[in-house]
């Protein structure tokens, strides 16, 4: 899954805190979660490294959330994490403040918010809702409003489908008929909006097919699951355009085919499997999910895991939700 949203905020302290341990376990989604946990910066956030320092990352921080709830594990560091998300200059450092407001990011945030249980009217001294709804356009296209440009794209449209239709009023007619629009020839759904050419995208029809199933449009979303076999690699991976498998797109891809296609389902979580750090490797990195298959890279292992985990759990973005067990399973070894 790519960010759509690049928003570096406030150097904050570094430092790893330990996630409470539990029993070790042997499923593969719990133990993902416990190493990811573990990655956490004060047990409360994940980072990144530019030019060898380190800044939070709010979209990354989200993934983790999104990936506890759906293993049902880590829930201690779940809580951290949306209290950190819920700091004022964190959430605005994210989805805009004064001029500046992003769609992927307010539909990202409020997303989470509502799997955590907590109030997206009232998040961090923003209104997520109301703040998603002003970037609406009578397209039904959610857009950014910035002087640095507009890079909502399907990813976007899809987090606000997902967001709103937990909401009592639901998501806006006009927003799921401007997605199931933007379908191509082939069934499947592009990154961007608006192409000469319509070229169908791993990710994004993953996540389109799910925010259309949530909002009740399950005739185009049937296609777009239909799309999406058709690009399975022999090993069961799925990867952007022509590149080799990677566990980012196998994770959301096999999420959206959980329930759906499940033989093809079944492949992908063998990829993302083989892909898992198991007892032959340092004791720190167990549990962990490289992003292909040449080793664990430090620098891609968080997003990879984060997101292999969704398709390792199978439970859809339209179900997320609960704290699960506080504790951060260790990889049972011999």
């Amino acid at each position: 899954m790519r960010r759509w949203v690049i928003a570096v905020t406030v150097l904050c302290g570094i430092g790893l805190a330990a996630a409470p341990a539990s029993a070790a376990t042997t499923n593969k989604a719990d133990s993902a979660a416990g190493w990811l946990a573990r990655q956490m910066a004060d047990g409360e956030r994940l980072e990144v490294d530019f030019g060898g320092e380190k800044y939070p990352d709010q979209g990354l921080t989200i993934d983790a959330v999104f990936a506890f709830a759906a293993s049902g594990v880590s829930g201690t560091n779940a809580g951290k994490a949306i209290a950190w998300l819920a700091k004022p200059e964190i959430t605005t450092g994210y989805v805009g403040s004064g001029t500046e407001a992003y769609a992927g990011a307010h539909a990202k945030l409020m997303l989470a918010a509502q799997i955590r249980g907590k109030n997206p009217s009232s998040f961090g001294g923003v209104d997520l809702k109301a703040g998603l709804l002003s970037l609406l356009a009578p397209s039904g296209r959610f857009s950014d409003r910035s002087e640095f440009g507009d890079y909502s794209n399907a990813l976007t449209q899809s987090l606000a489908l997902l967001a709103l239709d937990r909401t009592p009023a639901g998501a806006p007619a006009s927003a799921v008929t401007f997605l199931a629009g933007t379908q191509c020839a082939d069934g499947g759904f592009p990154l961007n909006f608006g192409e000469a050419t319509c070229t169908s995208d791993v990710d994004s029809t993953a996540m389109v097919v799910q925010a259309l199933r949530a909002t009740g449009d399950a005739a185009n979303a049937g296609e777009g699951t239909s799309w999406l076999v058709t690009q399975q690699h022999a090993n069961g991976g799925f990867g952007v355009g022509a590149n080799a498998p990677n566990a980012n797109s196998t994770g959301v891809a096999a999420q959206a085919l959980a329930g759906h296609r499940p033989a093809a389902a079944v492949k992908a979580r063998q990829f993302l499997k083989s892909l898992q750090v198991g007892c032959t490797g340092a004791v720190a990195d167990r549990g962990a999910i490289a992003y292909d298959t040449t080793g664990l890279n430090a620098v891609t292992a968080p997003r990879a895991t984060a997101q292999g985990i969704l398709g390792l759990a199978r439970v859809p973005l339209s179900e997320l939700g609960g704290g699960g067990r506080p504790q951060a399973p260790v990889l049972a070894c011999p």
